[in-house]
């Protein structure tokens, strides 16, 4: 017979119900608060359904209706620079921590109307919603995006989970502050078996952050059910997995959520790391909009008017008039005050009659406005100091290229404190996998971060970290394909966030990775990105050919206020090349594409590792070609008075890229090129690429996928017949490089 031990969870997992000692034990003063807040939340929800009926609310609406005791409960304990994160539905809290940043204790909402910046701040939300210009986020974010960083709303989310690893990195900010500031991420039962939250629990639990994960069981992903779902549906047992203390509440029971909450807020404010609560509440109307659950079938009516029974805001109303601290009378004096606040807030942003209102048209938002705040200014440039090898001011010499990735980073950490490091093995094998962060382990061991193989988590942490605006995480992808992991955080959410919430906040954050093309690594780790990464707004994207461009790039990169993606290439790595032997403070100017090569005959337009082989290629040809080095590769970065004047001499050019046809950054490239330099281009655009197919393990069969000097050569053999010009009869040995 086998030994068996039981065992327990090594953090408690507490189920929790209040008694009317706890009710009577918060106070006249306080209940009022709570009531009051669910009263304002209630008439802004029933606002928002009642416009949704009129069709004057332009995408979702999901309402809060039936769950605003989990956000009473919670949010009204936490300070403006305690931060939330949301989900889709997330009206409700990110009203309660908008009051909770603005409302005055003086004021007694059974006596006098909503005050004059209350009513301000729910025209703002309710304008966002209707995505007007006088929203929080100018009207691009809607329901569904809701941010008011001074409250420490950071920002609701549309995707599943979405928001949970940017939580983590709020959180990774303030414990790195060390001022017992707290984050509470809210999320629904659909979340919990999504990626990005195990990995983000994980996380929190391995590097101790101050975070609570605040799941709002309502018991449907839609229509899914919860036991469809999972099978184990008490979702606080998660924790017990990560070790994170949990507590199992009524969500109907405002009290009871508050409870919790304040245990664990103060667990978290006292350095004690992460929490879990889990609320089981439920929501009134269907997924979206103002029509019951019941009507599409996957609810019953009387599951419905039983949860209806447990109501929050009327289970507080029944307490505080048995307590004696509320009468009907007062009651319906704040319910009024809500109602006629959001009556008129509503004729401020809606104009006509019956089912003939419509939306005021002056406060839709401009459509030039489409556009504006994508990316940033680069204002934060105007004092950098631009430097190019030819001219460079200080000492130059032989470099190896992964030396200077070393080295300018180190060089960053030691002059800026906010920077830090953060990805897989980098502490370790003598710089990581291929010493890139070589010695800077051992000089800064609290901001050389190894994550565990959670690419979302840590990516999404990272984005979370940025958008808090203290610190500027560098984060290392091992190869390029990994991105596709982390593709929600990287692109949904990172790229989009300035844009979607309004274009003002800045995020400042750098991912280093690397082309490992030719490698024998096969399909899943030979990627090049820049193709990906062009389609997506927000990126900048930066691929340094040289030891001395790299360290001005990244500088740049580390120095940018947006997401920039650095590419590095390891057939590079062990290259030697001209670098910086002193001066690692310089910047190289972002999108500034460099002529690296002088000719008459065609233009080659290149980037990365292809940069030094078209050159030697060229000069083993004896070819007057001119070659640039592309280096900024987004599009915001494409370097066009440059390639323009070079396409108006040569009048013919061609893309090379190393890698496959597909995913490609040379077909936006070609595209762009010909709509805008079509009067003088003799021929179609030419473009040097791989196969179609991604690069396979076997030798051989790896070697025809992508690009090398030979293709480079026959590439160039066929501009040349095509412009009907012959070879060169006697290559010159050195050609008209203008680099060493």
């Amino acid at each position: 017979m086998p030994r068996i031990t039981n065992l327990d969870y090594a953090e408690p997992w507490i189920e929790l119900a209040s008694t009317p000692q706890d009710w009577k034990k918060l106070g006249k003063t306080e209940l009022l608060r709570v009531l009051y807040y669910h009263h304002l939340v209630r008439a802004f929800e029933e606002a928002v359904l009642n416009l949704e009926k009129l069709g004057l609310v332009h995408g979702p609406a999901h309402s809060s209706i039936g769950q605003e005791g989990g956000a009473v409960g919670s949010v009204m304990l936490l300070n403006s620079s305690d931060m939330i994160t949301g989900a889709h539905r997330g009206h409700h809290q990110f009203l309660v921590k908008g009051m909770q940043h603005i409302d005055s204790p003086s004021y007694d909402p059974r006596a006098a109307p909503l005050p004059e910046e209350v009513q301000t701040f729910l025209y703002r939300t309710l304008a966002e919603i209707l995505g007007l210009s006088d929203g929080f986020c100018k009207g691009r974010g809607g329901s569904m995006h809701l941010r008011w960083v001074e409250a420490g709303a950071m920002g609701t989310n549309a995707i599943v989970g979405g928001g949970v690893p940017i939580a983590n990195g709020l959180a990774w900010a303030q414990k790195r502050r060390n001022k017992g500031e707290v984050t509470f991420t809210f999320f629904g039962d659909g979340g919990m078996n999504i990626g990005a939250v195990p990995e983000s629990m994980n996380l929190a639990a391995l590097w101790n952050l101050p975070i609570c994960f605040f799941i709002e069981n309502n018991g449907y992903a839609v229509s899914t059910t919860l036991e469809e779902e999972t099978r184990e549906t008490r979702l606080s047992s998660r924790g017990g997995a990560y070790a994170i203390p949990a507590w199992r509440v009524d969500g109907m029971d405002p009290v009871a959520v508050r409870l919790a909450s304040e245990a664990a807020i103060e667990r978290m404010r006292a350095g004690k790391g992460p929490t879990i609560i889990e609320a089981v509440l439920y929501r009134y109307f269907h997924h979206g909009g103002s029509v019951a659950g019941s009507a599409f079938g996957y609810r019953k009516k009387d599951e419905e008017s039983s949860w209806i029974a447990k109501d929050p805001l009327d289970r507080t109303v029944r307490e505080m008039i048995n307590l004696q601290w509320l009468t009907a009378d007062e009651n319906t004096a704040i319910r009024r005050h809500c109602e006629s606040a959001m009556q008129g807030i509503v004729e401020r942003l809606v104009e006509g009659e019956g089912s003939k209102r419509r939306i005021r048209a002056e406060l839709w938002p401009k459509p030039e406005f489409r556009d504006q705040g994508l990316r940033g200014d680069l204002s934060e440039f105007k004092d950098a100091r631009f430097e190019e090898l030819e001219t460079a001011s200080g000492p130059v010499g032989d470099v190896k290229f992964v030396d200077a990735v070393a080295r300018v980073m180190g060089r960053r950490m030691e002059t800026d404190e906010r920077v830090f490091c953060m990805g897989e093995d980098i502490h370790r094998l003598k710089g990581g996998t291929n010493g890139a962060t070589k010695g800077l382990a051992e000089r800064f061991p609290d901001r050389i971060i190894p994550a565990p193989i959670a690419e979302q988590g840590f990516v999404g942490l990272a984005g979370g970290v940025a958008q808090d605006g203290q610190y500027r995480p560098v984060v290392e992808l091992m190869y390029s394909d990994f991105a596709l992991v982390a593709a929600d955080q990287l692109f949904n959410q990172i790229g989009k966030a300035r844009h979607m919430f309004g274009g003002d906040s800045a995020v400042p954050l750098v991912l280093r990775t690397k082309c490992a093309i030719g490698t024998g690594y096969g399909s899943q780790h030979s990627m090049d990105p820049a193709g990906m990464y062009a389609m997506w707004p927000g990126w900048r994207i930066v691929a340094p050919s040289t030891p001395f461009d790299y360290v001005g790039l990244m500088n740049s990169a580390l120095k940018c206020e947006d997401p920039v993606l650095v590419i590095e290439h390891t057939d590079l790595y062990n290259t030697t090349d001209q670098g910086p032997l002193e001066d690692l403070d310089y910047c190289i100017e972002l999108g500034k594409a460099k002529v690296v090569r002088k000719g008459s005959a065609f233009t080659v337009l290149t980037y990365l590792a292809m940069t030094p082989l078209a050159l030697k290629v060229a000069d083993e040809m004896g070819l007057d070609v001119e070659i640039i080095d592309l280096r900024s590769l987004d599009r915001a970065g494409i370097d066009w008075a440059t390639i323009g004047e070079s396409i108006r001499k040569t009048n013919n050019v061609v893309v090379l890229e190393q890698g496959p046809l597909t995913v490609s950054y040379g077909a936006m490239l070609t595209d762009e090129i010909q709509r805008r330099f079509f009067d003088y281009l003799d021929q179609p655009v030419q473009r040097i690429h791989g196969g179609e197919s991604s690069p396979s393990v076997s030798k051989v069969l790896e070697r025809a996928a992508f690009v090398g000097a030979e293709e480079i050569r026959a590439g160039f053999t066929r501009m040349m017949a095509d412009m009907g010009q012959p070879l060169p009869a006697t290559p010159s040995p050195a050609g008209n490089s203008i680099t060493a």
